[in-house]
């Protein structure tokens, strides 16, 4: 997908279809993080520290679940 800025009072702007909005569960009220590498811009939205740790959770539990016995095993 190919974009150009729109002028937007002394600024610019990068409109974003509806689609990639969904796609991401980004809407107009979504904090979203700027960052570059030097060479790209990189738009990520925030994700909340309780949201995030909750993430972590279920992620261990489901690796515990499928891996425990053999993680156990290996920790002997």
């Amino acid at each position: 997908m190919i974009k150009r800025l729109t002028p937007h009072g002394n600024s610019s702007a990068l409109i974003l279809d509806k689609a990639l909005l969904e796609l991401l569960h980004i809407t107009q009220n979504t904090p979203l993080e700027i960052a570059t590498d030097g060479k790209n811009l990189i738009i990520s939205p925030v994700i909340d520290g309780a949201s995030r740790e909750k993430q972590l959770k279920d992620a261990l539990a489901r690796v515990n679940k499928k891996h425990g016995k053999t993680l156990k095993s290996l920790a002997k």
